[in-house]
């Protein structure tokens, strides 16, 4: 069999609502979703080529920088890249964070296992943290005051998407993003990702990871005070209520065995509650945005 001549050709049939967590919903600005869900289908297909089994690390990487040239307009145009193409230019702005997410489809390509926390944070720096640096830009939130908060959820978010695949993604793609430090620091190894049950030692690992991740999620907390677009404000509450509910239950949960994610009454319930939460406390927004402290922002 020949290899694929393009990432269409791989595409998984994954979409926006297949994600744990919520991409455009209707609560983001109708003017705002078209360039959202252009980005999102534009990672997709990277992620679809750096996740397939059967191809060789040197093809995701030429796969991989054929979308990124198609992006940039250095390479032939992909059917891939033509819409978030089309909405840069039309808003102006930089190719910058679609670009760092194929980054870290290449890593993926190349890298099947992390040292410490450190290296699986700037993993996320790449994999998770353009993803809302992306949508604060799309809806001209000020990155100053914004955008150290959103990497906290965007990390959160990704090392929750980890924990949860923890076991699917050592068996289909031998990728292990538990650190290393933690596994040994708890007995643990990684030949335990493939049981069908984790053993006291990789859920002693998956509940430190947990409660480090519900720190990041603390650190984002103020997130939604600080954004001007109310609609986009309440989309992450909602976000990171749910966030927050299911790193708590990675505490408790066996990501092998039982189900951590929540159906889709379970989600709207949880969204509700953090929507009325970020609702209650608008009116004295302008306290907390002066009040919020400045977090560290990733280069």
């Amino acid at each position: 069999m020949s290899a694929p001549g393009s990432a269409t050709e791989l595409r998984s049939g994954k979409g926006a609502n297949d994600e744990n967590f919520p991409v455009a919903s209707h609560l983001i600005h109708p003017k705002n979703r078209g360039a959202i869900l252009a980005f999102y289908d534009f990672v997709r297909a990277g992620d679809d080529v750096a996740d397939h089994a059967e191809l060789s690390p040197e093809r995701k990487l030429a796969l991989l920088d054929g979308l990124a040239d198609a992006l940039t307009g250095a390479g032939p145009s992909d059917p891939e890249a033509e819409p978030l193409k089309r909405e840069l230019a039309a808003r102006g702005l930089p190719p910058r964070h679609a670009l760092e997410l194929l980054d870290a489809f290449r890593m993926d390509a190349r890298k099947t296992r992390y040292a410490d926390w450190d290296e699986l944070i700037h993993y996320c720096r790449y994999s998770a943290m353009p993803v809302g640096r992306y949508v604060l830009d799309v809806h001209g939130e000020d990155p100053a005051r914004v955008w150290a908060a959103s990497d906290a959820i965007c990390a959160a978010l990704q090392i929750v998407n980890h924990l949860q695949d923890c076991g699917k993604d050592f068996r289909a793609l031998d990728r292990v993003y538990l650190p290393q430090d933690t596994l040994d620091r708890h007995g643990a190894t990684v030949a335990m990702l493939g049981a069908d049950k984790a053993s006291p030692q990789l859920r002693a690992v998956v509940r430190e990871l947990a409660e480090r991740t519900l720190g990041l999620l603390d650190d984002g907390k103020v997130l939604p005070d600080l954004i001007d677009d109310l609609r986009l404000s309440l989309e992450i509450a909602a976000i990171h209520r749910l966030a927050v509910i299911l790193a708590r239950g990675l505490l408790d949960r066996d990501p092998l065995s039982e189900k951590v994610h929540h159906g889709k009454v379970g989600f709207a319930l949880t969204a509700l509650g953090g929507i009325a939460a970020t609702l209650a406390r608008r009116p004295f927004r302008g306290r907390i945005v002066r009040a919020a402290p400045h977090g560290k922002v990733f280069p």
